[in-house]
Order: structure tokens, then sequence, then C-alpha cells
């Protein structure tokens, strides 16, 4: 069973950059499809942004297409969200999540087996 922890969330102005980081423990990380979510207060949690096993394939949500841009490191056992030109409408916390099965990106939430604990992004405008 693989264990997610998010780091690198914080305070930012808009229009300033943020990287997040996702380090997996208890198993490789290719073993999995990776993907980001997030939950802003009063909201449900939404797809973000995912990415196959071997990065071959990634996918955006609409809302972040061009700004965000998901990667992974599998010899690191890490994936990253980086996210440029931020809005106050980012603001949430945010989840990584890995999901085992097929190796395409999947934009549900109910595919991903595993999540970490998440990180709080706040936008100021």
């Amino acid at each position: 069973q693989v264990q997610l922890v998010e780091s690198g969330g914080g305070l930012v102005q808009a229009g300033d950059s943020l990287g997040l980081s996702c380090a997996a423990s208890g198993g490789p990380l290719s073993n999995y499809g990776m993907g980001w979510f997030r939950q802003a207060p009063g909201k449900e949690r939404e797809f973000v942004a995912g990415i196959s096993r071997r990065s071959g394939t990634t996918r955006y949500a609409d809302s972040v297409k061009g700004r965000f841009t998901i990667s992974r490191d599998n010899a690191k056992n890490t994936a990253y969200l980086k996210m440029n030109s931020l809005k106050p409408e980012d603001t949430a916390v945010y989840f990584c999540a890995a999901k085992s099965g097929p190796a395409s990106v999947s934009v549900s939430l109910k595919e991903y087996n595993y999540w970490g604990q998440g990180t709080q992004v706040t936008v100021s405008s």
C-alpha cells in the first residue's frame, strides 16, 4: 500500500507561481497513475491534473490548462504540480492521489485508490 505526502503549499499573491510535491512511500510510484485534485471550502473535490504511469499522457481541467503542469519522477518516487499565474479562485486544499489498474489518466475521484492528506494553497488578490 502506497502512502502519499504533499508539500509545497502556502500563501501567495495573484499572478505568482507555486510548486507542489507528492512524495510516495510503500511502493514504486511507477505502478500508479497520478492525479492532483483540489477542494475549496463548501465545494466538492475536483480534478485538476493527471499523468499516466510513464508520463506519456497528461490531462488538465479546463480551468488550469496552460497555467499548471503535472510531472513525475519515478526514480524519486515523486509527482509534481507546477502552478503559474495563480488566481484567487485557485485557493483550495490540494490533494495528490494514486490509481492502480489501467495506465490511462482518469479524472474520476472514484478511480483513485490512495490519497495524501492535502496541502493548503491560498491565493490573495
